[in-house]
């Protein structure tokens, strides 16, 4: 993706953008003013970017085809968000990293936890959640990469380029590296067609995220 500065800016805000709703679908239960925002007013049917990634593509599809069949919407969302990210340790999907890297024991749940709040605390960011919701949470590590994408899209120079190469290792280690399973686990036990295109819209936002700051980063090279 060739991109001037501005309109890689654009374009990173639109990702922003689309991070903080899914995010914000996995974290919470979703309230039916949410469902009205985002599904009744067709807000879904024209995302704020455009990409030529097959998942993307797959996500934009799956939202536009969700948000015309509005019957019962709300309370069939409800419902997949309870199955799915939110059943008492019988979640059919479970929103968090350790799981995905079979992180079991408590152990290694803390270790992994430190890292991460290494790595948020290397950025100056605390978690609104920080003590109440665990570190590896999805929504948390992208409430994380939105901030970080901020900061990326804020900086010129040497500091772009660290920042710009750190969000590329927290994708690779802490999102891409278990995202796509997660994805297949949403997709293979969501009974609503927009919760299938939330989790393929996080894994493509992640790729594309990585892909335009890879290529941005190799031309100033």
């Amino acid at each position: 993706m060739t991109v001037t500065n501005k309109e890689e800016q654009n374009v990173l805000k639109g990702y922003m953008m689309m991070l903080y709703f899914s995010g914000t679908m996995i974290m919470f239960d979703p309230s039916q003013e949410c469902i009205y925002d985002f599904w009744t007013k067709g807000i879904l049917k024209a995302l704020p970017v455009k990409s030529d990634n097959p998942e993307f593509i797959r996500a934009a599809s799956l939202l536009r085809e969700s948000s015309c069949n509005t019957l019962n919407k709300h309370s069939l969302m409800q419902e997949d968000y309870r199955r799915l990210f939110s059943n008492a340790g019988k979640e059919l999907a479970p929103p968090y990293e350790s799981w995905y890297r079979k992180i079991k024991d408590k152990e290694g749940r803390k270790k992994l936890a430190d890292e991460l709040n290494s790595v948020y605390d290397a950025h100056k960011w605390v978690s609104n959640f920080r003590g109440r919701v665990p570190e590896d949470h999805l929504g948390v590590e992208l409430l994380f990469l939105t901030h970080v994408t901020e900061k990326y899209i804020e900086s010129e120079g040497s500091p772009k380029r660290t920042i710009g190469s750190g969000l590329i290792g927290f994708i690779d280690s802490h999102l891409l590296s278990w995202l796509p399973a997660w994805k297949e686990d949403v997709d293979r036990n969501s009974i609503t067609i927009g919760y299938k295109g939330i989790a393929s819209l996080l894994t493509a936002s992640a790729e594309d995220i990585k892909s335009m700051i890879v290529s941005n980063l190799s031309k100033e090279a």
